[in-house]
């Protein structure tokens, strides 16, 4: 069934503002699906305690059902109202990285609806920092559960026109607030076990983590997508693929011009995605810059954007750098490793 997706222009205007929030809060009371802006990506939201509703979502996504969902809150309460309990550690995390791009797996006590936890005794919660996610989840009263709002296996839009891009006619509504800052999703940290686990590298380092609790280590089965039973949104499937084919290049800038003219000269329409320092050493045509490799912040940013850029019918194969893994650079590289088709390595 196609629906008539309402999307809400970005407003400055506050009494516009309440209006939109009020507008897309009523139809999420009454089961639909509405995308919104979080600080990391854009995500789809439902009430996490509906399975009709959260089921709206795997049909607009075409998403695997075993593939967890996270659950967002607007507060305290609303995590405690979902979980047996509040491990110490956990509470310990909230107060420094909440609002934020963090989330927790924890103790779930069955009160999120079965689809979204996929069957698991735990549930992935978060408090985004975005206002107008925090305004819509008080004005709910509900915990919302929102993966990102893009077809699955496509990259996750970070901004309003990527979401209609997917999923125009899929869903109620689209809150437009404009780019989103992060970039890149939260990091997934399990909060279940003796020493917690990083699921899923996001916008949260483990360099963060390491600052304020005394152990974290990262999931070893975050290479291995064949993994009967994911704990986390991320770590089972393909994802965040662009239209075309994409190469991950890893080596130094002299290996990545030489598979570039290597490609050209066998006539293959080769987009290039890397950053600015690269970039003014290519003497090429179809080049997105993604920020600076100094500054990882910045790629991650705008890394979605640039995997959504080229279309399979302008070019034939998208040539991509690697970038260092220390920092947010293990979320762009566990991005761009799901997101690759075929890797090159130097050594």
């Amino acid at each position: 069934m196609t629906l008539q997706t309402k999307r809400w222009q970005r407003t400055t205007k506050i009494n516009e503002q309440y209006h939109v929030i009020e507008e897309a809060a009523a139809l999420l009371k009454d089961q639909q699906v509405v995308a919104f802006p979080t600080e990391t990506v854009y995500g789809l939201g439902a009430d996490a305690t509906s399975e009709a509703a959260v089921q709206r979502i795997f049909e607009a996504k075409g998403r695997p059902s075993d593939n967890p969902l996270i659950v967002h809150v607007g507060d305290r309460s609303q995590v405690e109202q979902l979980v047996t309990h509040i491990p110490e550690i956990a509470d310990k995390l909230m107060d420094q990285f909440w609002p934020g791009p963090l989330t927790l797996v924890l103790p779930s006590n069955h009160k999120a609806a079965r689809n979204v936890t996929a069957g698991l005794d735990t549930v992935a919660i978060r408090m985004p920092s975005d206002p107008i996610a925090l305004a819509l989840l008080k004005e709910t009263g509900l915990p919302l559960a929102a993966p990102s709002a893009n077809r699955s296996g496509r990259p996750s839009p970070t901004d309003a026109a990527h979401v209609q891009q997917d999923l125009d006619g899929r869903i109620a509504g689209i809150v437009d607030g404009g780019p989103t800052g992060v970039g890149v999703e939260s990091t997934v940290l399990d909060c279940t076990t003796e020493v917690p686990i990083i699921l899923r590298p996001g916008g949260v380092t483990k360099e963060d983590l390491e600052s304020f609790i005394p152990n974290v280590v990262i999931d070893p089965a975050l290479a291995d997508q064949a993994e009967d039973q994911p704990k986390s949104p991320g770590m089972k499937y393909t994802h965040y693929a662009p239209e075309a084919p994409l190469w991950l290049v890893e080596g130094d800038d002299e290996f990545f011009q030489h598979q570039l003219e290597s490609m050209k000269a066998e006539g293959q329409r080769v987009a290039v995605i890397a950053s600015r320092e690269l970039v003014g050493q290519l003497n090429h045509e179809y080049v997105t810059p993604c920020g600076s490799r100094q500054q990882l912040t910045e790629v991650a940013g705008e890394l979605y954007r640039a995997l959504r850029y080229y279309k399979k019918a302008d070019v034939d194969v998208i040539l991509c750098e690697s970038f260092p893994e220390h920092g947010v650079g293990a979320a762009i590289m566990n991005r761009l490793h799901k997101a690759a088709t075929q890797k090159i390595t130097q050594y």
